[in-house]
């Protein structure tokens, strides 16, 4: 592999710095993501007992003590259940919102990753071509011996272009997936704190 990388050209090590920052990405968006899944299933265990047996103060205070995105929604749920569901609605609706852009910070990165890398190699392709067709207008003759170098240096970044991009893609898919599991979740919760509320009160 590092015979292939070090036979690749000098477009490979741009490859690799994008490939580099991708797996940052990649792992912050993985951690943050599982944690705020953890959390949020430990949280709805909590907060549905704690409002129902001890009210919507001690509720709150679940809410600001535990981080994740579906306790921000509750909190401002919860902190305007004295006006009524109307604005319990609206109130999850902005939060939701706000924490749905947190829930995809850096996403974009990705994407990113995924466009420039194939974009990478295919440039390094052409410039090892253009390299195996100076070779051959240099020695003013057709060998395959004089276009082996130009011709591999193409194949090679084009190969690990599209190896980095199908590898962030996948992640890339796989968070995506994990987000909206949990922008369902946080619907349905939502949902479910505005019948809880209005069952209180009456």
């Amino acid at each position: 592999m590092v015979a292939w990388f070090l036979k690749g050209g000098p477009f490979m090590w741009p490859i690799l710095i994008v490939f580099i920052g991708g797996l940052v990405f990649v792992i912050e968006r993985f951690f943050s993501l599982v944690k705020t899944s953890t959390h949020t299933r430990s949280f709805l265990k909590k907060i549905d007992i704690t409002l129902k047996e001890q009210g919507v103060d001690a509720a709150l205070e679940v809410c600001r003590s535990t981080p994740g995105s579906v306790s921000q929604i509750y909190l401002a749920g919860l902190s305007r259940a004295d006006r009524g569901a109307v604005a319990v609605e609206k109130a999850i609706e902005s939060a939701g919102s706000i924490e749905m852009s947190f829930l995809e910070n850096n996403m974009i990165w990705l994407s990113t990753v995924v466009s420039l890398a194939p974009m990478l190699g295919f440039t390094g392709t052409v410039s090892g071509m253009v390299s195996a067709f100076e070779s051959i207008a240099a020695a003013n003759d057709i060998q395959p011996a004089l276009v082996a170098v130009g011709i591999s240096e193409a194949l090679l970044t084009t190969l690990f272009g599209l190896i980095v991009a199908m590898i962030i893609q996948f992640f890339q898919n796989f968070f995506t997936f994990m987000i909206d599991k949990l922008v369902i979740k946080m619907e349905e919760t939502s949902v479910d704190l505005v019948d809880t509320l209005e069952t209180m009160e009456k």
